[in-house]
């Protein structure tokens, strides 16, 4: 049992960051009052519900498109729709097998069953995440200077600051090492990082209409700096997925920075969580072939060896 304990000492931390970042999402929604958020949700009209989901359909699709132009660039001969397929069905895993199985894993082993080089794949799926982060990096002071200008005096909030500033410390060094296959190819990183800001632009005129429906008033760089700076915090390792730590952090940042009210800012953090977990839907379809695939290329590994 104890080396059970330790062998999957991570995974049980960060499910217990996700239930206390879970608990104390109630504990906000108890303190605004259960009727103001249900007034809120109330608030938003379908018509900017549908648009919001539709935007965020399109911000998946930015990103499968981001995935498929490193993998071209790499030489690797994949189709667009095996990549789209494989990107859905990671996402699907993100949101639905968070403690078996993992969004990136699911990828690189259904682009390996497809045939295509494993190290190049691996490569691609890091640099993936990394031109996500880098491309937030620009978008990030909008929100960080404001929040930094109300939020900076507390020790608390330097403590919070100061491992955000971590976190992107570590990804500029993981960027310098993982991008040797690409250096050599400007266009498609540049063509990748246009896919990143795709992805937020859609992400935040989705925040921005949602923001507008429940009366709010903020500006849209306001809305895509903020955005980013709670990207980078549900990097920090605390949950799975990020589930309970995104939506406090938007709620936190919404109400502290932006100025809207505890409910409006947590039911606009919930909804943007929902709209993601309604496109990964998509991957279900491709979620049954993939993992068939691996499961027989695995007992062929072992019938050989």
């Amino acid at each position: 049992m104890t080396k059970w304990f330790l062998n999957n000492r991570q995974l049980l931390l960060r499910l217990l960051g996700t239930f206390i970042a879970i608990g104390l999402i109630f504990v906000l929604v108890k303190e605004g009052g259960w009727n103001e958020v249900l007034n809120a949700f109330k608030q938003v009209s379908l018509t900017r519900l549908i648009l919001g989901l539709a935007l965020i359909l399109v911000s998946r699709i930015f990103v499968s498109t981001r995935w498929y132009i490193l993998l071209r660039s790499g030489n690797v001969k994949i189709s667009y729709s095996d990549s789209t397929a494989l990107t859905f069905t990671g996402l699907f895993a993100n949101n639905f097998l968070p403690t078996t199985i993992g969004g990136d894993v699911l990828r690189l082993g259904g682009a390996m069953q497809l045939g295509y080089d494993k190290a190049v794949c691996l490569a691609s799926i890091a640099a993936d995440r990394l031109i996500g982060a880098f491309g937030m990096v620009f978008t990030m002071p909008f929100g960080l200077i404001p929040a930094l200008h109300i939020l900076g005096q507390g020790a608390t909030h330097s403590f919070v600051f100061s491992a955000l500033f971590s976190k992107i410390s570590d990804f500029i060094k993981r960027t310098i090492q993982t991008f040797s296959i690409w250096l050599g190819r400007p266009y498609a990183l540049l063509a990748a990082l246009g896919c990143t800001w795709g992805h937020v632009f859609c992400t935040c005129v989705a925040l921005y209409i949602l923001i507008t429906g429940l009366g709010g008033h903020v500006s849209f760089w306001l809305i895509t700096g903020l955005w980013s700076v709670a990207y980078f915090v549900t990097l920090i390792p605390i949950s799975i997925n990020g589930l309970g730590v995104q939506e406090l952090s938007l709620t936190f940042l919404f109400s502290t920075v932006a100025g809207l009210s505890t409910p409006v800012s947590l039911t606009i953090a919930v909804l943007i969580r929902a709209f993601y977990v309604v496109v990964s839907l998509i991957g279900a379809f491709y979620l049954p072939g993939i993992l068939s695939a691996m499961a027989a290329s695995r007992k062929i590994d072992t019938i050989e060896n």
